[in-house]
């Protein structure tokens, strides 16, 4: 899990991050702390589908 964190923590755009608004910023780095798609979307208030998009974005890996 702590390799994972880490993998998402050096791939991540932080500039792309830190310009977001809010709750997409927390919900973004929520997601690298914990790998939870679903939580962060709804940090994010939005559907797990456009969050991921966004995470795409941010250049933030899907690994478990």
């Amino acid at each position: 899990m702590e390799e994972a964190r880490e993998v998402r923590r050096r791939h991540a755009d932080w500039d792309y991050i830190e310009a977001q608004p809010p709750r997409i910023r927390e919900a973004l780095k929520y997601y690298i702390e914990t790998g939870d798609l679903y939580v962060a979307s709804r940090i994010a208030g939005l559907t797990v589908e456009e969050f991921n998009e966004v995470r795409i974005r941010a250049n933030i890996p899907n690994v478990a």
